[in-house]
């Protein structure tokens, strides 16, 4: 498999009668290229296509090292758009994990992209020299007799990041082990995306956990017994209590690749119902041309402020001065006063109070001049012989100038 897919990778850069005419003899797993002139290249419609960046073919490019004998290991990094727009076409994507590892383009055209040529400007950053060096890569989307397989099968594998999959060893083992899985005439790589581009968690940065990625697989023969396993009821019951199911085939995986068999997702292409639905023309997602810009002259009209004045600060100000005015007034100038209380207060009812404030007067006068005598509850009556102690005062003493605590004086 690998060997095939490094024959393809080479066929993808002869022209495309040529590119076809192999292609009959040959089996399409996917559709790799590794060079990075302007150069054409022709993927198929429904094929996994992938473009790897490497650092060291743009490395000759910029200028080496200041000290000779150094090993230049700049770090690099790549910017890809589409010729003429800020970003890459939706089916592609592109991915560089760190400045020192290449960069990898990668993604699954679609029959509405057959025979247009798609130009991706790639730029190259060096970050130690601030240098950049472009080139241009050309894709003409062709098509294929069998696009699209039928059957098509999509694996999640979680001991995987993006990057690693797309290696070619790495994709040709795992389709190597769908083969004797599935054991079909022609098997493809339709795509690959990883688990972050379906809402996945970006994993803690221990034990070497890794993202996901799945991998959609395609056939033309119906899905061998192994995959259709976890349809049957026990291991349903099984992923829906989080548990992993019995799955005869996943030792032929295991050695290599972490499948999550809850998450397997077949497809059969001829039991799909196609809607066709009444969208409005996307349009070409440019806007029309309406002139230059025309910027306003150099000198501007005086503007009067005293109108923003009054509005913004005097009239706020003066309302509230009449407010602060009326509240004053209301509060300092309406006092009633004593007399006129007095004067609009019935006679008995101040004579009644006067007598109250009196009698008040007259017990708190008192309270200060009286003498307060020892209370007898607080005198000791046994000691500890247990006899009988007589009172300290005769029984006709004035106990009222005796005081309330023994502390008093």
């Amino acid at each position: 498999e690998t060997k095939r897919m490094y024959q393809l990778s080479q066929f993808s850069q002869q022209p495309p009668n040529r590119f076809l005419d192999q292609l009959k003899w040959e089996s399409v797993v996917t559709i790799l290229s590794t060079l990075h002139a302007d150069r054409n290249v022709y993927p198929s419609a429904g094929v996994l296509f992938v473009h790897v960046l490497e650092r060291e073919h743009f490395k000759g490019e910029f200028p080496p090292y200041p000290k000779p004998g150094d090993s230049s290991n700049d770090p690099i990094t790549f910017n890809t758009n589409l010729m003429g727009y800020p970003d890459r076409p939706g089916w592609l994507r592109y991915i560089q994990r760190t400045s020192h590892s290449d960069g990898v383009l990668y993604g699954s055209p679609t029959a509405e992209h057959v025979g247009k040529a798609t130009i991706i400007e790639i730029i190259a950053y060096n970050r130690r020299t601030f240098e950049t060096a472009r080139h241009n890569l050309v894709i003409n989307i062709m098509s294929t007799e069998e696009y699209p397989l039928p059957y098509q099968a999509e694996f999640y594998i979680k001991n995987m990041n993006v990057e690693e999959m797309l290696a070619s060893e790495v994709l040709g083992d795992f389709l190597g082990a769908v083969k004797n899985v599935w054991q079909p005439e022609r098997l493809n790589a339709v795509n690959i995306t990883s688990a972050l581009d379906r809402g996945g968690r970006v994993p803690l940065p221990i034990n070497n956990l890794k993202e996901g990625v799945y991998v959609m697989v395609g056939a033309d023969v119906q899905f061998s017994s192994c995959l259709r396993e976890v349809e049957n009821s026990q291991n349903q019951l099984r992923c829906s209590q989080e548990m992993e199911p019995v799955i005869s085939c996943d030792k032929k995986f295991r050695a290599q690749f972490d499948i999550d068999w809850c998450k397997i997702n077949l497809v059969d292409i001829t039991k799909m119902i196609m809607i066709h639905s009444n969208r409005p023309d996307p349009g070409t997602g440019v806007l029309p041309d309406i002139g230059g810009y025309n910027p306003p002259p150099e000198s501007l009209k005086s503007r009067d402020f005293f109108a923003d004045f009054l509005i913004t600060l005097a009239v706020p100000s003066a309302v509230a001065m009449v407010l602060f005015s009326v509240l004053g007034y209301s509060m300092c100038c309406r006092r009633e006063g004593v007399d006129k209380r007095n004067m609009q207060t019935p006679d008995i009812q101040l004579v009644h109070h006067s007598s109250i404030q009196k009698s008040t007067k007259e017990l708190r006068s008192m309270s200060k001049n009286r003498e307060i005598s020892w209370p007898l509850s607080t005198l000791p009556v046994f000691s500890q012989s247990e006899e009988v102690v007589p009172p300290i005062h005769p029984d006709n003493y004035e106990t009222t100038s005796m005081p309330l605590m023994q502390t008093q004086t």
